[in-house]
């Protein structure tokens, strides 16, 4: 090859280059991001609406459906769900990964500018762009004991004082603040005072909302123009001298009647971290920013606003999930995997070549692939990841494959011909094999071409790992054909090299070649190493999950609330007996000790994160929090279990069954039946129903008396204004102080009972004061706490946590077989069941893994075609790979009785890869037998020349790909499951491929062809041979 021939001739320009290689290895490493997985892109925005006071009904029916009208249809659109609530509706849009998201905001926009109809006095819409994994940590600013301050009033300091800060933060795009609401003018009246001054409701919200500066341009006035401006605007201290009648000849000023707060509105929601009220905060990361230095820059700063600014405020910023120390323990895990591997490696290359000069000539193939693959990853514009890093983890052992095939040339050369230099031995040397090791090559890198071209969301979880291991494998072949000649031309000993196993190589190769020495022993050879697998493999193939269960020390728990159960109930009932309960444990009085705890509580349900000061203990920590913690507190039910590592992705180990319906009522009796008919199919399992299956909210309904209001002056559409006045409030409109704006909101006296509203006494414009019931009939009903909506049909969705003995496939055929069919009796006519969440996911990627396959197969099959320019030596080939799906299956099998290891995506990943790998034994076999055709040997000859020529590096090969994997594979250490049994599919399907295709493979090259009586006396001697110089000497007396 004339690329090697260049860099022989030119050492100081190969030295210069590996040197370029390191110095820009190193830079790439400092300059790459660091996080924990690679960036994962699933398109997405969400619209969201407020409508103060409004029920989930009206949400759904006066926002929820128009825009989900208007939304339907847009290009690239895979899912819309919707959630009515109780004043709020969101609606979520899932788009295709190629979706043109910044294309698609627009025409959401101008969708949304087309929607018609919408009540007036509604926020929003509000479009968020979502689906990236940009969330970088979250912090809670607690109120510290014997601090009296509320900690809502914290917000403007968070808002002026921490935001600044940590948005300044390198790598930190913004800070999302949850916790405490907007800050409004409440203006809150006496109904009954009202109704004495004869003022109405109307007439009072009229008069108040009247107050705003208003602009009337400019009017020239002889030499000047002056700007004409209406200072209508009151002052807030001023507000309460604002006229809102004239009675008796007096002014009747709003302070008569109304009290004028500043608040943050009704409490929704709560926040408790380790005991103490709080407000969170989600820190954001810049995309592409390095996720690690970001953290720690955030830690830095947090630290520092502790001992500074927040100190006199009596609050305290803790970090509640703290992904720094995930990364670094991955990272260490996956690097230590990494030097042990390169250990073991370099160890199996000194116990066959017994020669340190040897044995680092080769080993040196791995640093530098290893930059080289460095730079490309920061080239391709990915991240240093537990995905990538392992990906460089796997490879260690593959490295070395074509620097000990080139080797192995090399000193047979030498031997051979001694009277050439040791730069010309290496040069025709490595041309010999350049053909083989190219197809080798080419075939491994092909195979993970499907593998980067996924267009899903495992594509790109998993595309690093192929990358990584693609870029290895073509790296090591140039530095196999340029770096390791130029390196042994100069410092391979010159000294015979001596094979210690030669003796063992002569006795395998003759067992070997008796085993297939007939044809109908060939034939046999053939039916049992090619049969017996393909029936192991149908029968072995075990059941899925989605992605590995990578547990992490946390338990997360999600709690639904009775509905109607209000925040201040949460806040004054259950939350101190949930505080008290972790107390003990929050301070190491009873283990197992905590880290910390939140508490965060939305209208309707909470979550909590618990942590454990040792992480050993999490098993411990989960019986306790399931079994003690929260159980027997009324009005709550409570599911969780340890949290995952890949939850970002959606890697709960259940099925969701998404049930729809036209009538609520209908629809939740039959999500009932479902749930205890589901139960009873599966043992164990846990049945989430999303929204809350009992149709119990309380509200009170008010049915329009229409003789009463005819008498009173009033028509139907005056009440809603009275009805939203008397609940929370209505809002008027906006006023700005200088620093935000405030929304006004016009609200009556709280009230104590349904009796009191009735009793609530109205001016009507008729000129009457009457009480609200006699203009209304207040019915206390049931209703839903909030309504689902599921690519626009009313949907109750039953999540079900499995048993931990039961996979996700297994689930997914016992949900298609037996629950679909009787839960389908349950619905109503129009009723319809589907399979979402996990479940859908894992049969679409099982799906695309099939093709993934096919498809690798195709690909080798016509570069192998193409590479030996012969259809059946491709194919001889291809007929071995059998063997290795049976000896991944095997290993997966072994691997269980050891430790509890799922099959899941990348595990099954690791079978394609196999496709890769193990074909480089059988095509050095291949190339090499044919070449001992062309020579003139007859096949059986051919095939025992190839055996004893490749049967070292073979090993070889082998052991160090093993070898270098065998870390990933029996590591102990948290995180480690992500990969086991990704290695342990690779190490058992190469063992068993390696060890039996050395058998299947000559029977298969033996066959078709008679052997001549040359062949016969030739193969008669050679079963007689112990070494290779008795072979030579049997081959010049065949000869004569």
């Amino acid at each position: 090859m004339n690329l090697t021939r260049s860099a022989v001739n030119h050492p100081a320009l190969v030295g210069i280059g590996l040197a370029l290689v390191f110095l820009l290895g190193l830079i790439s490493i400092r300059l790459l991001p660091v996080q924990l997985f690679p960036d994962i892109d699933r398109p997405g925005l969400s619209v969201e609406v407020f409508w103060r006071a409004a029920a989930p009904e009206e949400m759904e029916s006066e926002i929820t459906e128009p825009l989900e009208d208007v939304l339907k249809g847009l290009p690239g659109l895979k899912h819309m769900n919707s959630s009515s609530g109780n004043g709020r509706t969101e609606v979520e849009m899932e788009f295709a990964l190629n979706t043109d998201m910044e294309k698609t905001m627009l025409e959401v926009i101008n969708r949304m500018n087309q929607v018609s109809g919408l009540p007036d006095n509604i926020n929003g819409p509000f479009i968020e762009s979502g689906g990236s994994n940009d969330s970088l940590t979250f912090l809670f600013l607690q109120q510290l004991p014997g601090n009296e301050r509320p900690i809502k009033n914290y917000q403007s300091l968070i808002d002026t004082r921490v935001k600044p800060v940590l948005e300044s933060v390198k790598g930190v795009s913004g800070v999302d603040v949850r916790g405490e609401g907007q800050r409004q003018l409440e203006i809150i009246f006496d109904p009954a005072r009202a109704a004495e001054l004869e003022i109405t409701i109307p007439e009072l919200a009229r008069r108040v909302s009247t107050g705003f500066d208003i602009s009337g341009g400019s009017i020239n006035i002889g030499r000047k123009e002056y700007k004409l401006r209406l200072a209508g605007k009151y002052e807030i201290s001023e507000l309460g001298e604002l006229v809102v009648a004239w009675r008796d000849g007096k002014p009747v000023y709003l302070k008569d009647i109304a009290s004028i707060e500043i608040t943050r509105g009704k409490e929704r929601t709560l926040r408790i971290q380790n005991g103490n009220p709080a407000i969170g905060m989600e820190v954001r990361r810049e995309s592409g920013a390095n996720a690690l230095e970001a953290l720690l820059n955030v830690k830095e700063q947090v630290a520092i606003l502790n001992d500074t600014v927040l100190v006199p405020e009596g609050v305290k910023l803790v970090q509640s999930f703290d992904a720094s120390i995930f990364i670094k323990r991955a990272i260490n895990m996956v690097s230590s995997s990494l030097i042990f591997g390169i250990l073991l490696a370099i160890g199996v290359l000194w116990f066959f070549l017994r020669r340190w000069r040897a044995t680092l000539l080769i080993a040196m193939a791995i640093p530098v692939c290893l930059m080289l693959t460095i730079c490309m990853v920061k080239l391709t514009g990915r991240t240093l990841n537990l995905v990538s890093l392992a990906g460089l983890a796997f490879s260690v052992g593959m490295v070395l494959d074509a620097a000990i095939v080139v080797l192995e040339s090399m000193v047979r050369q030498r031997e051979r011909d001694v009277s050439k230099t040791k730069a010309e031995s290496a040069v025709i040397a490595s041309n010999k094999v350049w053909s083989a090791l190219l197809a080798s090559t080419l075939t491994t890198v092909a195979i993970f071409l499907p593998i980067m071209l996924l267009n899903d969301i495992e594509g790109q979880l998993f595309s690093d790992l192929a990358l990584t291991i693609a870029a290895s494998v073509a790296m090591s072949l140039m530095v196999a054909m340029t770096v390791l000649p130029t390196a042994a031309a100069k410092w391979l000993p010159d000294q015979q090299f001596v094979d210690h196993y030669q003796n063992t190589w002569n006795k395998l190769t003759n067992l070997i070649m008796g085993v297939t020495r007939t044809t109908r022993r060939r034939w046999l050879v053939i039916l049992l190493f090619m049969g017996i697998p393909i029936i192991l493999t149908r029968s072995a193939i075990p059941q899925m999950d989605y992605l590995p269960q990578v547990k992490r020390d946390a338990v997360d728990v999600w709690v639904r609330f009775t509905p109607g159960t209000s925040v201040e109930s949460v806040k004054t009932e259950i939350m101190p007996v949930l505080v008290d309960r972790l107390a003990p444990y929050m301070s190491g009085e009873q283990e197992p000790a905590l880290r910390n705890y939140y508490f965060i509580l939305w209208p309707g349900g909470a979550s909590m994160g618990i942590r454990a000061a040792d992480q050993s203990r999490i098993k411990e920590l989960e019986s306790l929090v399931m079994d003690e913690i929260v159980q027997g507190i009324p009005d709550m039910q409570a599911f969780g279990g340890q949290g995952n590592l890949f939850g970002g992705f959606g890697n709960d180990n259940g099925v969701d069954l998404d049930l729809q319906a036209g009538d609520l009522r209908e629809l939740y009796a039959a999500a009932g039946q479902a749930m205890a008919y589901i139960q009873e199919q599966i043992p164990g399992a846990r049945v989430r129903p999303r929204p809350g299956l009992d149709f119990t909210a309380p509200e009170l309904q008010l049915i329009p008396n229409d003789t009463r209001l005819a008498e009173a002056g009033w028509y139907r559409t005056d009440l809603p204004q009275v009805v939203r006045v008397l609940g929370e409030g209505t809002q008027l409109g906006e006023y700005f102080d200088g620093d935000e704006r405030m929304r006004i909101i016009l609200k009556g006296e709280e009230l104590g009972s349904p009796e009191q509203l009735e009793a609530t006494p109205l001016m009507t414009p008729a000129g009457g004061v009457i009480p609200l019931g006699e203009l209304v009939s207040v019915e206390p009903k049931l209703g839903p706490g909030s309504i689902r909506r599921v690519d626009q049909r009313r949907t109750l969705t039953l999540s079900i946590s499995l048993p931990d003995d039961m996979t996700l496939q297994s689930a997914l055929e016992k949900v298609e077989q037996d629950i679909i069919p009787g839960v389908r009796g349950f619905l109503p006519d129009d009723g319809q069941i589907r399979v979402s969440g996990n479940a859908d996911s894992l049969k679409q990627a099982i799906t695309n893994l099939v093709s993934i396959f096919a498809f690798a197969l195709f690909i080798l099959l016509i570069l192998l075609w193409g590479l030996f320019k012969s259809f059946k030596d491709a194919a001889l080939v291809i007929l071995t790979l059998p063997l290795a799906t049976v000896g991944g299956l095997m290993a997966i099998h072994l691997l269980n009785m050891v430790s509890e290891q799922s099959v899941d995506l990348l595990t099954m990943i690791g079978f394609v890869i196999l496709l890769g790998l193990v074909v480089n034994n059988a095509i050095l076999l291949v190339h090499q037998a044919r070449v001992g055709e062309r020579e003139g040997l007859q096949r059986s000859a051919a095939v025992r020349e190839a055996l004893l020529t490749r049967m070292r590096p073979i090993f070889m090969t082998t052991l160090t790909s093993i070898f270098g994997m065998l870390p990933l594979l029996l590591s102990p250490t948290t995180g480690s499951e992500i990969y086991r049994g990704l290695a342990a599919v690779i190490v058992g399907g190469m063992t068993v491929s390696s060890l039996f295709t050395l058998v299947l493979l000559p029977a298969l090259l033996q066959l078709g062809k008679a052997k001549s009586v040359e062949a016969r006396v030739y193969e008669h001697y050679a079963v007689a041979a112990e070494n290779a110089s008795e072979a030579s000497s049997m081959k010049a007396a065949v000869k004569e």
